[in-house]
């Protein structure tokens, strides 16, 4: 299977990147969610959650005081949130990225720009509300039950603009952290996977690496989102006094905490998201590919008649075939 043949045919279909990315979010968020735990308590400028500075120290004493459950706290919203929001994430990504390029509207690298920025400013507006009340539950000493009574108290306490203080701060953060993910992982695909096939371990590794960087560079952004979402050692309603309320308690440190804990997290999580959502790809490109051939062998005569039933399937596949073989008589496609 070559490159063409992978890149194009999943993209058809628009309910397969939102079942593949809502999976990918799913299971990238759950699986590392103690380390991002960790990371949400280190990174907070109160002294009692902040005193033990390293990530196994943090995670220790979290279980050894609070419980092994506490690792998981606040695990609910995120699983509610993810798969939505990964699923607009992907689905737009793709559906943007197929318009720029296939228009020549704009060069390759900058139309996955453009897809991806817009992909961030839709997927951040699912998610920053979940990550406020996913944070307030994180935090030491949290005083709500679960995300219902944590939600409610918010939005009763702080008004709806509660749930998006943030919002500002997790775009200036997630876009350039989407830009140099993306721009590492062709990077490291071009290294790793110069053909460009479906390769497992190179798509892990390639993602590992990317999401390790992308979450180095911008930690100080995601310091400042922290502190406004879980609005602890100062009440905080915006990103510049929010820079200022991280200076002024930890100097430039205070814009590193929880560094190691973010790329322990973020390094495995985009890892686990690419692979999950390269597998589907792959998986649906040859049950496309099965699913024509046994038309096409079965019965030669009634592939016009399928494949006006089955558009979305057909039509790549002719396309790519096209390509690939254009000395070959190719059935044309439905009108």
């Amino acid at each position: 299977m070559d490159f063409d043949d992978y890149e194009q045919l999943p993209t058809a279909s628009v309910s397969t990147h939102m079942m593949a990315g809502a999976i990918a979010g799913v299971m990238e968020h759950c699986i590392m969610y103690p380390l991002d735990s960790v990371k949400t308590r280190m990174q907070s400028l109160t002294p009692n959650a902040g005193h033990v500075q390293s990530v196994t120290g943090v995670l220790s004493r979290m279980v050894r005081v609070e419980g092994v459950n506490r690792m998981v706290r606040g695990m609910g919203p995120v699983v509610c949130g993810a798969g939505p929001a990964h699923a607009l994430y992907f689905s737009c990504y793709e559906a943007v990225k197929e318009t720029l390029t296939h228009r020549n509207t704009l060069n390759n690298h900058l139309a996955y720009f453009a897809a991806g920025s817009v992909a961030t400013i839709i997927h951040d507006s699912v998610m920053t509300p979940v990550d406020v009340v996913k944070q307030r539950l994180q935090m030491y000493n949290s005083p709500y039950n679960n995300m219902l009574h944590a939600a409610k108290n918010i939005w009763k306490q702080e008004g709806i603009w509660a749930f998006y203080k943030s919002y500002t701060t997790q775009l200036s953060m997630n876009i350039p952290f989407q830009s140099i993910h993306f721009v590492m992982y062709e990077f490291c695909q071009s290294i790793t996977n110069k053909d460009r096939s479906y390769n497992p371990k190179a798509h892990m590794v390639s993602g590992g690496i990317a999401g390790g960087v992308a979450a180095a560079i911008t930690t100080p952004l995601d310091v400042c989102k922290t502190l406004l979402n879980t609005q602890q050692a100062a009440k905080t309603d915006g990103f510049l006094e929010a820079v200022r309320t991280v200076y002024r308690l930890g100097g430039l440190q205070g814009f590193f905490r929880g560094l190691v804990a973010r790329v322990l997290f973020v390094c495995p999580s985009t890892a686990i998201c690419w692979s999950t959502y390269e597998l589907f790809k792959y998986l649906l490109q040859n049950e496309n590919e099965e699913r024509v051939e046994e038309i096409i062998g079965s019965n030669p005569g009634s592939v016009v008649k399928s494949a006006v039933s089955s558009t979305a399937l057909y039509v790549p596949f002719q396309t790519v075939s096209a390509m690939h073989r254009p000395d070959e008589n190719v059935i044309p496609a439905p009108p």
